[in-house]
């Protein structure tokens, strides 16, 4: 098997995205390797850091239609998932999809909806489908959700079940550019144009061929036990009062896969598996005290450094 087709991918999303976004490419990368596996994104971070930007020119990178919700507490379930609505000409009940039908979804500011809106999503980011008046809709196959939230503000905001949180592959956090970075930003055009100027760089048709070649990327039996000895240590380290779920060990070595097809490689390294738990087992956990998004990870990667690595030998 061949990884040259999954190192092309990588570099034609991140190139192109990078126009847009600079000095993210290693997040950008992880956005993909969500995209890849299927799966979503939560974008945490303060605001004015390029959340939006940056999904907005992935989609349009990945060729797929685009809808963004803007999450307030009027916001209904049926505004996300649509509404069967008699039609006086006709007669007759018809649907009218709501946002989520598309192949990719910002949910921009998603803490700032009510629980039974935020619930609206669970059924669409697991099982590709929604219900409405308990006829159920497929989504699009390359389906996508890239929520973001503000970590430092709880005024009118409420904060995502445990459940729901699940849901998401990874969580990410973007930070500032450094200086140059942001320099370079502030003197160049307007971003708008600069989305507006991409052109699809992969299909939907390519992004669905690689997924099926995913699992012919290896995870010997060490990297494998070594899969299971961080998330059983999550399960019986004293830091966490619930472990990482079953979903969670299913994401870690799916992204892995990804990650190292990405690197041209054909197998999974304990490399892969420490670079990514991070970021998609994190915010799975129950802390025994109450932390924010950055204390979380922080005691999450001092619990990672606790296990062994297997090595070659």
């Amino acid at each position: 098997m061949t990884t040259q087709d999954f190192v092309s991918y990588r570099d034609r999303l991140v190139g192109a995205v990078s126009q847009v976004i600079v000095g993210k490419e290693q997040e950008i990368e992880r956005i993909a390797v969500c995209y890849l596996c299927g799966g979503h994104v939560l974008l945490e971070d303060v605001p004015g850091t390029g959340k939006t930007m940056l999904f907005r020119a992935f989609s349009k990178a990945c060729g797929g239609s685009f809808r963004r919700i803007q999450f307030t507490p009027d916001v209904m379930p049926s505004d996300v998932t649509g509404i069967n609505f008699y039609n006086m000409k006709t007669g007759e009940f018809e649907f009218r999809p709501g946002p989520v039908f598309a192949d990719m979804v910002l949910a921009d500011e998603i803490n700032r909806a009510t629980p039974r809106t935020q619930s609206s999503l669970l059924e669409a980011m697991a099982e590709g489908q929604v219900s409405v008046d308990g006829v159920s809709r497929a989504l699009s196959p390359v389906f996508m959700v890239a929520a973001t939230q503000n970590p430092i503000e709880s005024y009118g905001t409420f904060p995502l079940p445990e459940a729901q949180m699940d849901r998401f592959m990874m969580r990410l956090k973007l930070g500032y550019m450094s200086r140059g970075e942001e320099t370079s930003v502030a003197l160049r055009g307007d971003t708008a144009d600069l989305i507006a100027a991409l052109r699809p760089v992969v299909s939907a048709e390519e992004t669905l061929s690689l997924r099926a070649k995913l699992d012919g990327i290896e995870i010997s039996e060490p990297v494998t036990n070594y899969v299971m000895d961080v998330i059983e240590k999550t399960r019986r380290d004293d830091r966490f009062t619930i472990g990482a779920s079953p979903r969670g060990t299913i994401a870690l070595c799916r992204t892995a896969r990804a990650l190292a097809a990405f690197r041209g490689r054909a197998f999974v390294t304990p490399d892969d598996v420490k670079t990514l738990a991070p970021y998609v087992l994190a915010h799975r956990l129950y802390y025994r005290t109450a932390v924010g998004s950055e204390e979380a990870a922080l005691l999450f990667r001092e619990m990672l450094e606790e296990i062994p690595v297997p090595t070659e030998e």
